[in-house]
């Protein structure tokens, strides 16, 4: 399970340093994709084929369904970790997520996520008053 909230900084070759803790569980190739609210999802392998193939099983007759289906996909990347824990984000993603320096990432639970740092803040800032409302929605569905 990722849990936590790390920050680090992208370097000069558009690499960062993937959490130690994280490490594990990504293992040495993971994969990389454009997630929602403009940040990065990363999910191991094993994880990566389990969506897969729910997404390979939406009716594609819906067109709903094959743009989530394009979205997703299309922005995906494998990445392998080198020996000093970094990797590469892929130039489209991190277009994608608007990041230029600072990065957090963040376990959530199956997967961890990418931010850019001044998203990140504005995304917590924004949602700040929600989180009671969302948990008292939450308890409707056993949560």
């Amino acid at each position: 399970m990722f849990l936590g909230e790390y920050q680090h900084s992208l370097d000069s070759k558009g690499r960062i340093t993937v959490p130690a803790k994280f490490r594990d569980q990504l293992s040495d190739r993971f994969v990389a994709t454009k997630g929602l609210e403009n940040c990065i999802f990363l999910y191991p392998l094993k994880e990566w084929r389990n969506i897969e193939e729910k997404l390979h099983s939406l009716p594609m007759t819906r067109a709903d369904a094959r743009s989530f289906v394009r979205f997703f996909f299309s922005g995906a990347s494998e990445l392998e970790v080198d020996k000093q824990g970094r990797t590469v984000l892929p130039s489209n993603l991190r277009e994608y997520a608007g990041i230029d320096k600072d990065v957090v990432i963040i376990g959530v639970g199956s997967r961890a996520e990418i931010w850019a740092g001044d998203k990140w803040v504005e995304y917590n800032q924004e949602k700040a008053g929600q989180y009671e409302q969302l948990a008292e929605s939450l308890v409707d569905l056993g949560i």
